[in-house]
């Protein structure tokens, strides 16, 4: 019995091992892509929304908040399915591994939103720009199992956050194009960093043989 136990324990070991040299390929650059272009929209249809400053803020957040759902639930379908096509046995574990790395960025900043809502909402107009530094972390964070060239993106977003935070003090307002333009060229910067990832892996395959 303890030969069979630290014979799984091994083998636990070499699955974990296995999943930090590789590189995580469930992620899917048209998809990634098509969350950048519905941000794109998402600011464009919130432009033409009447101007009123007393619910701009509650609605913006709401309509965003949406927005993300059917981005996330999107990209986590569509890694489960690719990433048993792709990584086979590993599948579960590099999702878990995955997930691991993103999930603390994700729930940090939906304990934000409704902190800031229910004790400070004067300062909601603060949540672009921290989301998106959140964001950044997230993405630093899993930058290990995805091409190189991320850590572009979590720079990028750590800009904007920043930037957005400094942009809307004298205002204090909740933008579309505050969300819009970073989440919208970031995802598809991520979009094109994965596919500029393919391109690598099958250039060295090709050496390969």
């Amino acid at each position: 019995m303890q030969d069979l136990n630290r014979a799984l324990t091994d083998l636990s070991l070499i699955r974990e091992q296995l999943t930090r040299d590789t590189q995580f390929r469930g992620y899917g650059p048209t998809t990634l892509a098509a969350t950048g272009v519905l941000a794109l929209i998402v600011a464009a249809v919130q432009m033409r929304w009447p101007n009123d400053p007393a619910s701009a803020v509650q609605r913006s957040m709401s309509l965003w908040i949406w927005a993300a759902a059917i981005c996330f639930a999107a990209i986590v379908l569509e890694a489960v399915w690719r990433s048993r096509r792709e990584h086979g046995g590993l599948a579960l574990t590099m999702l878990k591994s995955v997930v691991e790395q993103f999930l603390p960025a994700i729930v940090a900043g939906g304990l934000l939103t409704v902190v800031l809502e229910i004790a400070v909402p004067q300062s909601l107009w603060m949540l672009p720009g921290l989301w998106q530094i959140l964001f950044s972390l997230g993405v630093f964070a899993s930058c290990r199992y995805l091409p190189r060239p991320m850590f572009i993106v979590g720079i990028w977003y750590m800009a904007c956050g920043l930037g957005c935070l400094v942009l809307t003090v004298p205002r204090h307002l909740f933008s579309p194009w505050i969300m819009g333009i970073p989440f919208g060229v970031g995802q598809m910067l991520v979009a094109a960093v994965l596919q500029y990832g393919r391109w690598k892996k099958r250039e060295e395959e090709d050496e390969y043989i």
